[in-house]
């Protein structure tokens, strides 16, 4: 109903300023919220509505840390070509999921990643030591802080190839599992990681809901997209300008909160079919 799109672009708003501010893309929220909206509606759609806003999300928190200079293009190029094989994949492993599973198994995915944001460490400064096969960037921000840090580029691709898939498959970009990845897993530092994730998920979302429209899962959601997209992009430079300033733990505390709840009532919502 058209009184409903003013209130989707509230919704892209909050979610765009969030996404951003963690370097998520938004569609951790995104999607709960969508499935929550609309019960009846088939999960491709959901996933196509979701991926389409979170692209828009995406290029907006790219160019704005982009003026921030905190991006690792090279890495991120390299990592978000990897996520193309499993986007495609898992765009057209949406339809063979019933709404009753896809609720499910989302549940599950969303009480994990709350779960690990509830327990997760702080990050720990790595060693300066440089591991065989790693590779040193070195990256310089608009304030005139340089970071420097070692990675593996094949531990990066090989799981970047799976969270290309998770992420297409659900509609939610991937930024909440590139993040931790990039953070935990390959040391990239917390900032250069969370704009390097915005990047990463812009290419990732890119070729999913291209994978989506091919698919023909996104008949039926062009008009809700637009709405939200308009929120998200204004929503995405604030939360880009809350990330000079902010502590990200006392938000991840309330992110997680709130996605225990999604997940426990998606889990009611899956067994009540």
């Amino acid at each position: 109903m058209f009184w409903t799109y003013p209130l989707l672009t509230l919704l892209g708003a909050a979610v765009g300023a969030y996404g951003t501010l963690i370097g998520a893309g938004g569609g951790i929220l995104l999607v709960p919220a969508l499935l929550l909206l609309y019960p009846r509606e088939a999960p491709s759609t959901i996933a196509s509505i979701s991926l389409a806003v979170v692209f828009l999300n995406a290029l907006s928190g790219t160019l704005a840390y982009g003026h921030m200079h905190r991006i690792d293009y090279r890495a991120g190029l390299l990592f978000g070509a990897a996520t193309v094989p499993g986007a495609v994949l898992g765009a057209y492993a949406t339809s063979l999921l019933s709404r009753q599973l896809f609720d499910l198994f989302f549940s599950i995915l969303v009480l994990t990643l709350a779960t690990f944001i509830l327990l997760r460490p702080t990050p720990s400064p790595r060693d300066a030591r440089v591991y065989r096969r790693h590779v040193t960037h070195t990256l310089t921000d608009f304030k005139g802080t340089s970071y420097s840090y070692s990675f593996s580029n094949r531990l990066g691709v090989l799981v970047s190839m799976v969270i290309g898939g998770i992420s297409s498959m659900f509609g939610i970009g991937g930024g909440p599992f590139q993040v931790p990845v990039l953070v935990y897993l390959l040391g990239f530092p917390l900032h250069v990681a969370t704009a390097t994730s915005q990047f990463i998920v812009l290419i990732m979302s890119c070729i999913g809901s291209v994978a989506h429209l091919l698919a023909g899962s996104f008949v039926h959601g062009h008009r809700r997209t637009f709405f939200l997209g308009l929120g998200v992009v204004v929503g995405a430079q604030v939360g880009a300008r809350l990330s000079q300033h902010l502590s990200g733990r006392s938000i991840s505390l309330i992110l997680a909160t709130g996605l225990v709840l999604i997940g426990i009532r998606l889990a009611i919502h899956a067994f009540e079919h």
